[in-house]
């Protein structure tokens, strides 16, 4: 049985609230690696870990964004930046943010590498939401100039330095933050909990209870009734839609039976 009508509590972040409503700061980074080092997602996940020891920031989830793939581009695998969101219990020491990130990518960005970092908060205004929102798109189908980039982020409120080599890092810096508050691209690499999920079998209502997303439902938003088992696979990552952080389901139609639900694929994930 399957419902567009009935919300679970994780849903209701359709109605308004949810996980990243408690959002007040974003770090993006990018061209933190090299071809034999841990990736930029490493990275971003071990440098939430240092804010949050140093009592800047409770780590919420670090999100993935895939950019314009170009030959004419240099990266170094599959050209994808990261952005991670911090909750604050007041607001947020954009200073100190900045010094402990900065120092982070000094010390930990590979060899070889350009790395850039954006900092900015999430109360900036409709007109540099839209404008940062809008270079994230540009930067998934064009090449941007670094300093397009720089000259964007001193007319929105954001903080945007390069740490090593050329630098150029700062243009899918700032493309990571401006795509996470569009609030409608890429996936979360990290969240509390996903990678803590073992395959197998579980009822939908256990499913949305132990993870902390907002919403589990296919892209047409069909849910399945909370009893229903849902099969769940090896690579959890849920994704960032309308603000929110939806673990994208997939109903496949069986015949002469009840469908069967599963968490979607790797590779459909990705699409999006």
């Amino acid at each position: 049985m399957h419902n567009r009508v009935n919300r679970s509590q994780s849903a209701a972040a359709a109605a308004g609230g949810g996980l990243l409503d408690q959002s007040r700061v974003l770090v993006g980074i990018d061209d933190t690696d090299n071809l034999t080092s841990p990736g930029t997602g490493w990275i971003a996940q071990s440098l939430q870990k240092e804010l949050a020891s140093q009592g800047l920031g409770e780590p919420l989830g670090v999100t993935r964004h895939q950019l314009f793939l170009d030959p004419r581009v240099p990266y170094t695998s599959h050209n994808s930046s990261a952005c991670l969101a911090l909750a604050t219990p007041g607001d947020p020491d954009l200073d100190a943010i900045e010094r402990c990130a900065a120092q982070f990518l000094r010390d930990h960005a590979a060899d070889g590498s350009d790395p850039g970092l954006a900092i900015v908060a999430t109360d900036v205004a409709k007109v540099d939401r839209d404008a940062l929102g809008e270079f994230g798109s540009a930067a998934k189908r064009e090449i941007i100039a670094q300093s397009t980039a720089r000259a964007l982020a001193s007319q929105h409120r954001v903080r945007l330095s390069g740490h090593g080599g050329t630098e150029d890092g700062v243009i899918g810096a700032l493309a990571a933050v401006g795509l996470h508050l569009h609030g409608s691209d890429g996936f979360f690499l990290w969240m509390s909990g996903i990678r803590d999920m073992r395959p197998g079998w579980c009822t939908y209502q256990y499913l949305i209870h132990t993870l902390p997303v907002d919403d589990a439902r296919t892209l047409d938003g069909d849910r399945p009734s909370p009893d229903t088992t849902v099969e769940i696979s090896p690579w959890i990552r849920p994704l960032l839609l309308d603000g929110h952080a939806v673990l994208l389901l997939e109903r496949i139609e069986v015949t002469d039976a009840a469908p069967r639900w599963r968490t979607a694929p790797r590779d459909i994930v990705k699409k999006h």
